[in-house]
């Protein structure tokens, strides 16, 4: 009889020992100590766990940190939740995540005093409904980046709000399928920027009131190499006319007031059905890399730039260009809406094709690193878009999106 007893006892401690352990859910207010309590609970997270932070502004002292695979961080919205950085001691970024398979949502971070939310090396991240903002306005002395993943493979950014950024508003470097969409971006330097990273969707995102819109660049020394594979469609890019405001010296220094879509040293981009108004240097710019360079893996010179149809107005009726007066009066008014510089590389064929209802111009530069004065404007003469590409592969996938449903 206590044989009987004992079996069942024994095999429900051992059912008890292999079972999940049920997912917690940390729920932080703000108030007193609300940082502490915050890093507190981003610290003893297990995978699977949800950290709710409630309505309110959280008054954040330094910068808060995530290393802990699986998490999610909810607020109870992007403008209910508010993670305001104002005071922050620090100079690094608002939150910083270096872990897998995070969910990112519902929430804002204000005035960081470094970048916003940064990821690193961390894979199968989702962004959704996220937003950072300094609430100055542009100024030199903002965060380079708002949401800032990099280094990483497969990334979702969806819904989400970026202003004020003095580099990049939403930036993904040296990672591969990419999906931004559905998003906000203005009063930043840079839009949306892609940067040595393959196979990403930029889609359905409303770009505006930066210096430029959303960039598409390749860039050498970088422990990451050979951007492509780019699909820019859908987005409406407007009135991209704020003066450049990034510290002097950044890459995105140079981007002039007024550019719309542009593309740098990348390679098999595709910019089609876009909405482009009131992007007064250039709607659309295709160029090569224009400064020095040592890295001898570098290619500097884009490749495979499709410019299919996009829906633009007459162009460049104010262009940040040297000469501009001039070069105004000979095309009529207004730069066509698409700019080339005009360089070739070692393939020797021109690397771009447009719909041939778009018109455009070149520079005719003969040499990487020519600039302006060996400029000889003509007519942009190039072939028409060719068959639809496939996409397989490209993106985000499909079970990041349904972590949001």
């Amino acid at each position: 009889m206590i044989r009987l007893m004992i079996r069942p006892t024994i095999a429900a401690i051992a059912l008890a020992s292999t079972a999940p352990v049920l997912a917690a859910t940390h729920t932080v207010a703000p108030g007193e100590d609300a940082q502490e309590r915050l890093q507190e609970a981003l610290i003893l997270a297990e995978p699977g766990d949800e950290i709710v932070l409630e309505a309110g502004r959280f008054a954040m002292a330094d910068g808060l940190s995530l290393d802990v695979d699986n998490v999610t961080i909810r607020g109870a919205g992007m403008h209910a939740s508010v993670l305001d950085f104002s005071q922050q001691q620090g100079s690094g970024e608002g939150l910083l995540v270096t872990s897998d398979g995070v969910t990112l949502r519902d929430f804002a971070v204000e005035n960081p005093k470094g970048d916003g939310i940064k990821s690193k090396g961390a894979d199968d991240i989702v962004y959704h409904a996220v937003r950072v903002t300094w609430t100055g306005g542009p100024k030199a002395t903002n965060g380079a980046y708002g949401l800032y993943p990099v280094e990483s493979t497969n990334i979702l950014i969806d819904g989400s709000e970026v202003s004020g950024a003095s580099d990049a508003g939403i930036y993904v470097g040296q990672s591969s399928r990419i999906t931004v969409r559905n998003s906000v971006a203005t009063d930043n330097v840079a839009g949306i920027e892609i940067e040595n990273s393959r196979d990403a969707i930029v889609e359905r995102n409303f770009v505006s009131r930066n210096t430029g819109g959303i960039l598409v660049f390749d860039l050498p020394n970088l422990p990451v190499m050979g951007g492509g594979n780019v699909l820019v469609r859908n987005n409406l890019v407007a009135g991209n006319t704020t003066a450049n405001f990034a510290p002097e010296g950044n890459i995105v220094a140079s981007v002039r007031r007024g550019t719309g879509i542009m593309v740098m040293a990348n390679e098999n981009v595709w910019i089609a059905q876009n909405l482009l108004y009131d992007n007064p240097t250039a709607p659309i710019m295709v160029i090569a890399y224009p400064l020095e360079f040592s890295d001898p893996q570098y290619n500097p010179y884009p490749r495979a730039v499709t410019v299919a149809w996009n829906q633009v107005d007459e162009g460049g009726k104010d262009p940040q260009i040297d000469g501009a007066e001039q070069l105004l009066v000979a095309f009529g008014g207004a730069l066509p809406p698409v700019m080339w510089d005009g360089l070739v590389g070692a393939a020797g064929a021109p690397p771009l094709a447009v719909h041939p209802e778009i018109a455009g111009w070149t520079l005719n530069l003969t040499e990487q690193g020519q600039g302006m004065a060996g400029a000889r404007p003509a007519p942009l003469a190039v072939g028409a878009p060719g068959g639809a590409i496939s996409t397989e592969g490209w993106g985000a996938g499909a079970e990041l999106a349904a972590r949001i449903k």
